[in-house]
């Protein structure tokens, strides 16, 4: 009986291994459990390109140059008991050497970021050329236009010089005419 009710739950093979059931594919998985903290990337990326403009002044390296010096000075003149790093400063070493190894990724991701930011602002800049290309190209055709279309339309010049030469016409004919009606008298 319990073989039975095996198989009514649980698919068997045909080699009588009992599989476990399947997952309906039209169905959402169960949310599994996470075994690292959710987090904002956002606010991370934020955080860190302030260490990193931080790590970037004369202010850190003042500060970091007093700490180094107040450390070392305690170290060599404070009382025996109230010294924590002795001579060879392993400790001031190991605190330095934490200090940059969380320095330098911090730095890399700000740089990332503004990598990024500037990727994005060069590929807006790209898209505004291109626009202020195309609305050039399109005036240059419009003034092209209008220089043909104001070739076809008469200027106050042509219309004087085309005035002028009627009169003249005119002045030859009437010069012209009187002479050959004289002539049939």
């Amino acid at each position: 009986m319990a073989a039975e009710e095996r198989t009514k739950t649980a698919p068997v093979g045909a080699s009588g291994i009992v599989r476990p059931p399947r997952h309906r594919l039209d169905q959402p998985k169960d949310p599994r459990r996470k075994v690292l903290p959710d987090y904002d990337p956002e606010a991370f990326g934020r955080f860190s390109e302030r260490i990193a403009r931080f790590l970037g002044t004369g202010r850190f390296i003042v500060w970091m140059t007093l700490v180094i010096i107040v450390w070392v000075l305690w170290n060599v003149f404070a009382p025996l008991p109230w010294r924590f790093d002795q001579y060879p400063f392993i400790f001031l070493t190991l605190v330095l050497s934490l200090q940059a190894s969380y320095a330098a990724p911090l730095i890399l991701l700000a740089q990332n970021r503004q990598d990024d930011r500037d990727r994005v602002t060069h590929e807006q800049d790209r898209k505004q050329n291109e626009r202020s290309i195309a609305d050039t190209e399109y005036l240059t055709r419009e003034i092209a236009s209008l220089r043909m279309g104001l070739g076809e339309v008469a200027t106050r010049d042509w219309i004087r010089s085309e005035l002028e030469d009627l009169v003249k016409d005119l002045d030859d004919r009437r010069t012209l005419l009187p002479a050959e009606s004289d002539e049939d008298r």
